[in-house]
């Protein structure tokens, strides 16, 4: 029977969720293949990751855990993870969209002469072969790709696959020949803005805003929006315009030069909707658009539109959420 490996993203020794997402995804194609999926993680102090990925869905666990991994290394990380693929001898090598699966699932593919498609939005397996289908054209259409050779290596769009649980997995730890050596740079220290909010690619719902507000002084109304589904529910996101004129810092950049997303609930609020900007967020199941203008493009890609002027319709919007989710 062939492995599905599901490379885990793990920071500070948690497993991130869109991991669990690709270990739900893994579960979906190894029904079709007859495969068992395994997930492998790196990393240091590893106890608490091994024991949700336990829990996943997976059949086995393995982990590769070492004091030489406490800081993420691209170098080697790639090499742990090619030592274990060896002997796993996988069909295919799932990992999540996220910044590292962007930066270490090519590095791994590299090292194994073989086919990666990254981004992906669906998993196939027909004819024997694995495939994946992805955004193509800025998100204005699809494409499927098939692998000529294995194993098929893919990256994970977050929010498109139930997180995998279920089940106690073997867990196994497993030796490596990776040392400080091999790793070409060093971290010496990370340090991490203070922040409780909910990371813009794994939020549910993201509330995003643009030129239409403004000026910065009126973003409170996105923010107070989003806080409105909860806590850990909403994302506050923002247009590349707004970004540019320093409205909002980088990290909130929805589109082709930012993030990415794929919420089930995605709002825009006065955001005109430049191709740049779809690119990043098409692919939410539901699309809402605030805009004055009866001719925004936005209006051409979402699901419910309202023309108004923002000021007035965001405070009535805020209160309606509030009092759906206190029930």
């Amino acid at each position: 029977m062939s492995n599905i490996v599901v490379i885990a993203d793990a920071r500070q020794g948690k497993v991130k969720k869109p991991a669990l997402e690709a270990v739900g995804a893994a579960l979906e194609l190894a029904g079709k293949a007859g495969s068992e999926v395994v997930a492998l993680v790196v990393g240091a102090d590893l106890a608490a990751a091994k024991d949700e990925l336990a829990k996943s869905g997976a059949k086995r666990v393995v982990a590769v855990d070492d004091a030489v991994f406490a800081q993420y290394s691209s170098d080697g990380y790639a090499k742990a993870i090619v030592e274990q693929l060896a002997a796993l001898s996988p069909a295919a090598v799932l990992m999540p969209h996220s910044a590292m699966g962007r930066d270490l699932l090519p590095r791994v593919a590299a090292l194994l002469d073989a086919p990666l498609v990254s981004d992906c939005t669906a998993l196939h397996f027909e004819g024997g072969r694995f495939g994946a289908t992805k955004p193509v054209y800025a998100g204005k259409a699809y494409k499927k790709f098939f692998a000529t050779k294995s194993p098929f290596l893919a990256t994970l769009r977050p929010n498109n696959w139930e997180v995998g649980a279920g089940g106690s997995a073997e867990v196994a730890d497993a030796q490596t020949s990776v040392g400080s050596a091999d790793l070409k740079a060093i971290v010496k220290e990370l340090v991490a803005s203070a922040s409780d909010r909910v990371p813009l690619q794994e939020a549910k719902v993201v509330v995003s805003g643009g030129r239409g507000l403004k000026g910065p002084e009126h973003f409170h109304l996105v923010e107070e929006l989003a806080a409105a589904f909860g806590a850990g529910v909403a994302a506050v996101g923002a247009s590349r315009a707004v970004v540019d004129a320093g409205w909002r810092p980088h990290r909130e950049q929805v589109g082709q030069t930012g993030k990415v997303v794929s919420p089930t609930l995605y709002i825009a609020i006065g955001i005109s909707g430049a191709i740049q900007h779809l690119a990043g967020m098409r692919t939410a199941r539901f699309i809402v658009a605030i805009n004055k203008d009866p001719n925004a493009p936005i209006f051409k890609v979402a699901d419910y539109g309202i023309v108004g002027d923002a000021f007035e319709v965001l405070p009535q919007l805020t209160e309606a959420i509030k009092a759906a989710v206190a029930g």
